[in-house]
């Protein structure tokens, strides 16, 4: 499969859209989200094809944003080949090379579960996700899908953070990282850590990219993904290595 334009997909797939929500980025906004019908259970050629327009993955569910008026929100890949970590990219894996990984089934387990809850009561208590439950947790970040998988990264036997991330046919994509919050570890900068390490993960698998999800030009949340040289957007059925013009309603 080509990884700038998916193939013909096989069957027909059915979509729903969510009625209006508040946005959870952008202020004084109104989002809808794209659906792929709950009652499928796509397989990885579907989730190829699909993932190739923008789509992401939450649990078992298969979304994009879909908001009318709206275009801010822009699917963003690194192209493995082509990145070259920057001094300070380079000095923050120096500084984690003693760190251990282990590659895992995306299955439940209540080690991750624990740091995961003091991670968004520490850095989200003021997002969607707060506050944290077991439900949530399994519903967001766990799948038995053989594509599904977390990555630990320890030190000296101790969690410091989980990197949920499936396998494509084209790529590694990034779904979520969260980590230990505690001031003895900021200097270790582990959710960036944790895509540098997707990135060589690619690479060792011989895929060419890493998918980053959507970056939004006005939130500052989202900044850091413009720290991945180069990158490429989605510019409606197309990567490009071009940040498209505006985010104003489309005509």
């Amino acid at each position: 499969m080509s990884s700038n334009t998916p193939s013909q997909l096989t069957r027909d797939l059915r979509f729903f859209l969510t009625v209006p929500h508040g946005c959870s980025y952008l202020p004084d906004r109104e989002a809808t989200t794209l659906f792929l019908d709950p009652q499928e259970q796509p397989g990885q050629g579907v989730y190829d094809a699909l993932s190739l327009l923008g789509f992401r993955r939450s649990g078992r569910h298969l979304y994009r944003p879909h908001c009318e008026g709206c275009r801010a929100c822009i699917s963003v890949r690194i192209p493995v080949q082509d990145f070259a970590a920057s001094r300070t990219q380079r000095k923050l894996m120096s500084r984690n090379a003693d760190l251990e990984t282990r590659i895992r089934p995306a299955a439940f387990h209540e080690e991750h579960y624990a740091l995961y809850a003091r991670y968004i009561r520490t850095r989200h208590a003021d997002g969607d996700m707060f506050p944290p439950s077991h439900e949530q947790y399994r519903t967001f970040l766990t799948l038995d899908h053989p594509y599904a998988r977390l990555i630990e990264f320890r030190l000296e036997g101790q969690l410091l953070a989980v990197a949920a991330t499936d396998l494509l046919s084209h790529g590694v994509s990034a779904i979520y990282t969260f980590f230990d919050p505690g001031a003895e570890f900021e200097r270790r900068s582990l959710g960036t850590y944790s895509i540098l390490h997707q990135i060589e993960l690619a690479r060792r698998l011989e895929l060419p990219h890493v998918y980053l999800g959507y970056w939004i030009r006005q939130s500052r949340k989202m900044r850091y993904k413009q720290d991945f040289q180069p990158l490429e957007y989605l510019d409606g059925r197309y990567w490009r290595r071009r940040i498209p013009l505006s985010d104003s309603p489309l005509s």
